[in-house]
């Protein structure tokens, strides 16, 4: 699996659920109910992964939707 992309905002994190889900990358998100915990603070941020068969693709299309500037670095 890899980190594709890591935010608090929920409606960020909301269109690349769908976006990915309308691509048909199956993906999953962690830490995303951890402002609860944290006060709603906003330290922890929600982190979107995919497989790592599946980050070029998922990454390319994250881009061509505007997002290429929240993307997270990718692996060495």
């Amino acid at each position: 699996m890899q980190e594709i992309l890591r935010s608090n905002d929920r409606v960020l994190l909301s269109f690349v659920q769908a976006t990915l889900t309308d691509a048909g990358l199956e993906h999953i998100v962690l830490d995303a109910n951890m402002s609860v915990l944290e006060g709603s603070l906003g330290i922890l941020a929600a982190r979107v992964l995919v497989g790592d068969e599946d980050a070029a693709e998922a990454r390319r299309i994250l881009a061509e939707s505007g997002l290429s500037h929240e993307l997270r670095p990718e692996p060495q």
